[in-house]
C-alpha cells in the first residue's frame, strides 16, 4: 500500500510536469491519452494531481511525450554523487491498483542515463503489469523466486543471484513463484531525447 500524502505530493508534481510538456507539444489531453494507451479522464486526474501514476504509466507517458521517464519525476538531488539510504527513496506503485507492489526509486534524475528502482513485494501485492522500458534494461534478483515473461521471447525462471537483460522496447511482466517475498533491482538505460 502506498502513503496517500506521498502519492498526493508526487502526483501533483508529476501532473504539473506532464501538463507543461503536453502544452509545449501542442497536444490535447485526448491525443496524449491515446498515444500513451490510457483513458483521457485518467490522464486528466494525473495532470490535476488527483492520482499519482504508476511506473508503467510514467513510462508510457514519457514515450508519448518524447522525453525520458525521469524527466516527469521530481529530481532526487542536484549533487554529482547520489546516496540513497535504506528506507529513503520515493515509493512508486507498479500499477494503478490499491494492491500494487511499490518500487523504491533509487536513481531517477534528469541528468542520469540510468534509472534504478528496487522492488520488494510478496504474494499479496500485484506485480503482473506489462512494462516497456525505453532503453536496455536488467533485473537482478536479490531474494525470492520470480518468473519473467518477455513478450515474444519466452518465460524465464529466476532464483536469487540471477540476472536477466532485455533490449530497449521489450515488454515484460513478472510473476512471483512461491510464497517468499521477492527483492529485485531493476536498472534501465534512458535514451536522451533528441
Amino acid at each position: 500500500m502506498s502513503d496517500p500524502s506521498l502519492d498526493a505530493d508526487l502526483g501533483s508534481v508529476v501532473g504539473a510536469e506532464i501538463r507543461r510538456l503536453r502544452d509545449a507539444a501542442g497536444l490535447s489531453t485526448r491525443e496524449l491519452a491515446a498515444a500513451a494507451g490510457m483513458s483521457q479522464p485518467f490522464l486528466s486526474q494525473i495532470e490535476r494531481g488527483a492520482s499519482a501514476p504508476s511506473m508503467a504509466s510514467v513510462y508510457r507517458l514519457a514515450r508519448a511525450l518524447g522525453v525520458r521517464p525521469g524527466d516527469l519525476l521530481p529530481a532526487v538531488g542536484v549533487d554529482e554523487v547520489d546516496v540513497v539510504r535504506a528506507g529513503e527513496g520515493r515509493r512508486i506503485p507498479v500499477a494503478e491498483r490499491d494492491d500494487a507492489a511499490l518500487g523504491r526509486a533509487l536513481l531517477l534524475r534528469e541528468s542520469s542515463a540510468l534509472e534504478v528502482v528496487e522492488y520488494a513485494f510478496g504474494p499479496e501485492e500485484y506485480i503482473a503489469e506489462w512494462f516497456e522500458s525505453p532503453g536496455e534494461s536488467g533485473l537482478y534478483l536479490v531474494s525470492g523466486r520470480l518468473e519473467v515473461d518477455v513478450l515474444g521471447a519466452g518465460t524465464y525462471a529466476l532464483d536469487p543471484g540471477d540476472f536477466i537483460r532485455f533490449p530497449a522496447g521489450a515488454r515484460d511482466r513478472w510473476r512471483l513463484v512461491g510464497e517468499e517475498r521477492v527483492v529485485a533491482l531493476f536498472v534501465t538505460s534512458v535514451p536522451r531525447p533528441r
